[in-house]
């Protein structure tokens, strides 16, 4: 495996606390898995121990064959102590590019337009400069991050911005234009050539360019197709696509970030920000009952032909027990379960959803706060008991 795939599975796993994957059927659960034993005692204690680590709160929501099963830990508002709801709407950050992936997979199902077609096909003259050529990039390669195009989060001024405390402050309410973000990316070089072999690199620029793209083949903003299409059909009650708006709907917790970067540091609430910073690689809100009935959708069929759900599941390596489909990530567990899903991190929130590959054991929670806690604690402890 290249330097590079090492990296960026690294950034992956820790950074985006990315979690899940596996094959269409979910592999048997090992020794004392909780899928066997419906015990969520292990999950229960897990949530303590992301609050004894420092997260401010935790709330959660199990579908297994026994029903549906929620537990909150922590509180979802420092300055009042209010607990966390299981009803809490969130910011799920990077998993709204299942969403995305999932729209964009249902046109090809159309005939609407192929995952083959380049990039410059549908947005001509975008993607170019500094060693970016979109006539070289499928939209395939945009879905499972091997386009090689810059990730524009890791912009220098980009960082300053969001990353540290006096830059949040100043910017949270900024509102930006997706070309903006693209053009923020294409400032750099390419991490490599579009589909070079072995080289794989997240970049939250690819689901920008999706979204742009799914706006231009049905003359209509990403949003709209995203509710039109999974929100609506699927009852999504908690589901959004927030645009601009700056507020979380309720009911929702406070969310609390230390932009410093200090784990010593001060803790600021940062629940009002502007989302479009993220558009289309990260801006939903939802909560965890929502995306267990989407990921339970999106894995038995519901929205998508086999034909499409055969090319969201199909791979490529990001690292020991971590795979990446197109928008979905795989993730092999100690115990032998392999789930699909993906995780997101946005200013003060930090989110975990995945499901096995018959979709009959659901997992989604969220951390209220962006700098401690062990996500991948909570996933073990609950599709393999301990």
């Amino acid at each position: 495996m290249r330097t590079r795939m090492r990296a960026a599975a690294a950034v992956v796993a820790a950074a985006l606390s990315a979690v899940l994957a596996a094959p269409a059927v979910a592999a048997p659960p090992g020794p004392g898995a909780a899928s066997a034993t419906g015990d969520h005692r292990a999950t229960r204690q897990a949530m303590r121990a992301a609050v004894d680590a420092g997260v401010p709160g935790v709330t959660a929501t199990v579908r297994d064959r026994r029903g549906t099963w929620s537990a909150t830990a922590g509180v979802g508002d420092l300055r009042t102590g209010q607990e966390r709801s299981p009803h809490d709407r969130y910011r799920i950050g990077s998993v709204t590019k299942t969403f995305v992936a999932t729209v964009l997979l249902q046109l090809e199902a159309e005939g609407r337009l192929s995952l083959d077609d380049t990039v410059d096909t549908w947005l001509p003259g975008l993607v170019t400069g500094n060693g970016h050529d979109g006539t070289r990039i499928t939209l395939r390669q945009l879905l499972n991050h091997t386009s090689g195009i810059f990730n524009y989060t890791a912009d220098e001024d980009y960082q300053r911005r969001y990353s540290t405390e006096e830059g949040f402050f100043e910017h949270r309410y900024d509102t930006w234009a997706p070309k903006d973000l693209v053009r923020v990316a294409l400032a750099h070089e390419p991490s490599f050539e579009p589909g070079a072999p072995g080289e794989w690199e997240y970049s939250n620029t690819n689901y920008v360019l999706a979204a742009l793209v799914i706006e231009q083949a049905t003359g209509r903003p990403y949003g709209e197709e995203v509710r039109r299409r999974v929100i609506e059909p699927l009852h999504l009650t908690a589901t959004s696509v927030p645009g601009t708006r700056v507020s979380l709907p309720r009911p929702s917790s406070r969310a609390y970030s230390k932009p410093a970067s200090a784990v010593t540091g001060p803790t600021h609430d940062v629940t009002l920000l502007n989302p479009s910073r993220a558009f289309a690689a990260g801006e939903m809100i939802s909560d965890s009952e929502d995306l267990n009935r989407f990921h339970r959708a999106l894995l038995t069929g519901r929205l998508l032909p086999p034909e499409q759900l055969d090319e969201m599941t199909t791979t490529v390596p990001v690292g020991p027990g971590h795979d990446y489909g197109l928008g979905l990530m795989r993730m092999t567990l100690s115990c032998g379960v392999t789930i699909w899903g993906h995780s997101g991190g946005i200013s003060g929130s930090r989110t975990v959803a995945g499901t096995t590959g018959d979709g009959r054991h659901s997992l989604a929670f969220n951390f209220n706060g962006d700098w401690a806690g062990d996500t991948e604690a909570v996933v073990e402890a609950e599709f393999c008991g301990g």
